[in-house]
C-alpha cells in the first residue's frame, strides 16, 4: 500500500474530509497508529520534551530528527510522514534550510518537512519547495520561539496580533507550503485562516474549524496524565495501565511465580544429571 501523498491530502480539503495527524517518535508507535488509519504522522521536535524529558524543543538536533524519522518511516505503510526541522537548522539561510530538508528526506525517509514561522521563514519555504521538497508550515504558537513569546502562550488574541498571524499564513501559502499547522490561537482566527487558504490547515489548540487536527500520540493515550493543557483530550489512561502491568510483573518476579512452566523452555526428555561424588 502506498503512503498518502501531498495530492491526497490537498484533495481531502477540497472534499471537506477531515485530516487526522498524530505525532509519534518510534517504530512501535508508528506501526500502531498506521494500523489505526491516521492520514499523517509527524515526527516532531517535541521529542525533546516527550522522549528526552527537556523543558522545550530547542536542544533537539538534526541528527536526532533524522534518527527518529527513519524509525517511524519503518513502521508506516499508508500514512504520510512529515519530519520537523529543529531549531536553528533553517533560520540562518535558505541554503541551510535546504540542506536540512534534504537530510530529513534522504536519511530520515520523510515525505515532507515542517518548519515554524510565517513571514520570517518564507524564503526558506520557497527555497525548499523550489528543490522539489514538500513543506508544511507552522504559525501561531511556534514552540521554537517559546522564549520570545514569554512561554507557551496563545497567539492572535488582539486584533493586531490576529492580523499578524493571518498575514503569516497567507505568506507561507504564497511561498509554496502545501499544508499549514495552526497552533494555539482563538477558534475564530483559525476558522478565518482555514477559509482564506487553498491549502489544508491542521489545528492543535486552534478549534474545530481547521481541515484536520494533530495531537501527540503519548498525550492522547494518557501516558502522562499530569500533562493536560486545554487542547489535549486523553482517549485512554495508559499511564495507570502501564504502571499496573509493571507492578504485577515485579510482584511475580519477587514471589517466584514468573517465569512459570508455560514461559520456560523445557526438554522433551529431562536431562539426567550425573553425580559428581
Amino acid at each position: 500500500m502506498a503512503r498518502k501523498s501531498v495530492l491526497d491530502l490537498r484533495k481531502k480539503k477540497a472534499d471537506n474530509d477531515k485530516i487526522v495527524m498524530v505525532t509519534a517518535y518510534d517504530w512501535t508507535m508508528a506501526r500502531l497508529v498506521d494500523k489505526a488509519g491516521v492520514d499523517m504522522v509527524l515526527v516532531g521536535d517535541s521529542l525533546g520534551m516527550v522522549v528526552q524529558g527537556r523543558q522545550d524543543t530547542l536542544p533537539v538536533t538534526v541528527d536526532e530528527m533524522v534518527y527518529h524519522s527513519r524509525c517511524v518511516a519503518a513502521g508506516l505503510e499508508q500514512a504520510h510522514l512529515v519530519a520537523d526541522m529543529p531549531f536553528m537548522s533553517y533560520q540562518i539561510s535558505p541554503e541551510q534550510a535546504l540542506m536540512t530538508a534534504g537530510r530529513l528526506m534522504k536519511e530520515g525517509m520523510a515525505q515532507s518537512v515542517k518548519l515554524e514561522g510565517g513571514e520570517r521563514s518564507a524564503e526558506a519555504v520557497r527555497r525548499i519547495v523550489q528543490a522539489g521538497v514538500p513543506v508544511v508550515a507552522h504559525v501561531g504558537l511556534t514552540p521554537q520561539s517559546v522564549h520570545a513569546m514569554g512561554g507557551f502562550k496563545v497567539q492572535g488574541r488582539s486584533e493586531v496580533d490576529a492580523e499578524r498571524v493571518l498575514r503569516d499564513a497567507l505568506i507561507v501559502e504564497e511561498a509554496g507550503a502545501f499544508c499549514l499547522v495552526l497552533e494555539g490561537m482563538p477558534t475564530d482566527l483559525a476558522a478565518e485562516i482555514t477559509a482564506r487558504l487553498d491549502i489544508p490547515t491542521i489545528g492543535i489548540g486552534a478549534g474545530q474549524h481547521c481541515d484536520g487536527q494533530v495531537l501527540v500520540v503519548n498525550d492522547l493515550l494518557g501516558m502522562n496524565t499530569d500533562f493536560k493543557p486545554k487542547f489535549v483530550k486523553h482517549y485512554a489512561n495508559l499511564e495507570q495501565t502501564i504502571i499496573g502491568a509493571v507492578e504485577t510483573y515485579a510482584s511475580e518476579v519477587r514471589d517466584g511465580s514468573f517465569p512459570d512452566h508455560a514461559h520456560s523452555f523445557n526438554r522433551k526428555t529431562p536431562r539426567k544429571i550425573a553425580k559428581l561424588y
